[in-house]
């Protein structure tokens, strides 16, 4: 690269130095969260602005009367910035801005009454609310400086000793989680964050999405995270879920183009629902297939019978037939891997918008999706 730009005129070599240099100064102000955008960013903004002008209010109104520390401590910002700023974070969940704050700054109230040297007193309260926080599952950033403003808050929070912990920042983080709650409902943000373990089916069917069989585990999710060896402000469900979601987008770039309809079987035996039983472990027999469709007189697909269903006593067909997973043919076949390979249902019942059948589309056909993309292009002159 330095001897490229060597070859360039004096010119030219300023004015790309000085785009390189703009582009860093560029990138300090571009947001590290992922998922972040500037719509989030302005609602985070009105919630924070919002929901501590609540609390202040109200705290106002209240515990002016009952005690001498201040009705809003300055934790409670910190707090604001992760609850609306941040609300899927773990340590932004009701437990840890409730439990957190108070059981630090009570810690604080005692370590205060304890080390009279205010600088030794306000480390060992920030190290041991550290701790309390990481045993009670309530860790939370602000709950540092809520222990360091029991120390440090001067005579009025002195004063309150013990009850400092619970009037007012009990009570102020009670009524920021409150005001979060209420404001969460309207930002399109869920708020207590409750992790989606499994993306959101993408193909209709009438049996739920599994996930595919060689995809990631929650188990291979905790391996991950131990060989990083690093605290992520995540939960494991989200990151679970992310990465199925980032598979998902990698199976469609990879396969997108392939259809149900490339690699469905058209040509596919049926049988009514009034058939006998026999007659459908025959025709399975004879056409070395895992399942038939089930039609009725207009050839619309009812339901679907395999020796699964066939091991049962029953005289009839629709007194073993199960529900049949049923997709139209503009369906990517990649979104079937997880559905057929990672469960029982054997096929899938391609049909068309009137519920037709048109094909089916068996594990082996979701080989070519696999193999389309995986051997390399044949070139003239290469041997068979």
């Amino acid at each position: 690269m330095k001897a490229e730009m060597r070859l360039l005129p004096r010119r030219l070599r300023i004015m790309f130095l000085a785009k390189s240099r703009n582009r860093r100064r560029i990138a300090l102000f571009r947001p590290i969260l992922p998922g972040a955008n500037l719509r989030d960013r302005l609602i985070a903004c009105c919630g924070a602005l919002l929901g501590l002008a609540v609390v202040g209010v109200l705290c106002s109104l209240t515990l002016g009367f009952v005690t001498s520390a201040p009705v809003l401590v300055a934790p409670m910002g910190a707090s604001a910035v992760l609850l609306f700023a941040v609300p899927a974070s773990p340590l932004a969940q009701p437990w840890p801005i409730i439990g957190g704050n108070t059981l630090s700054a009570l810690i604080g109230a005692l370590v205060a009454g304890s080390i009279h040297d205010p600088m030794l007193a306000g480390a060992t309260a920030v190290a041991l609310a550290i701790a309390a926080m990481s045993l009670t599952r309530c860790l939370h950033p602000p709950g540092g400086a809520a222990a360091l403003t029991a120390v440090l808050g001067g005579p009025a929070v002195a004063a309150s000793g013990l009850g400092f912990a619970f009037l007012p920042v009990a009570v102020n983080s009670v009524l920021l989680v409150a005001a979060g709650w209420l404001f969460h409902r309207y930002s399109g943000h869920s708020y207590p964050h409750v992790p989606k373990v499994k993306p959101e089916p993408a193909h209709q069917t009438v049996h739920p999405p599994t996930p595919p069989r060689g995809g990631v585990t929650p188990d291979d999710v905790d391996e991950a995270i131990q060989e990083l060896g690093e605290a992520l402000d995540i939960s494991r469900e989200d990151l679970g879920a992310l990465l199925a979601r980032a598979e998902l987008h990698a199976m469609k770039r990879l396969h997108g183009e392939v259809t149900c309809a490339d690699v469905m079987s058209r040509d596919v035996p049926a049988v009514s629902a009034d058939a006998p039983a026999g007659v459908a472990r025959r025709l399975l027999d004879e056409h070395g297939r895992h399942a038939l469709p089930v039609v009725d007189a207009r050839n619309v697909v009812i339901g679907a019978i395999g020796h699964a269903q066939l091991v049962q006593d029953a005289a009839r067909v629709v007194d073993l037939m199960a529900p049949a997973h049923i997709e139209r043919p503009q369906t990517p076949a990649f979104r079937l891997l997880g559905p057929l390979v990672g469960s029982r249902t054997p096929e899938a019942m391609i049909v068309d918008d009137g519920g037709r059948l048109l094909g089916t589309v068996a594990q082996s056909d979701l080989l070519m999706v696999l193999a389309r993309n995986a051997l390399p292009a044949r070139r003239d002159g290469d041997g068979p």
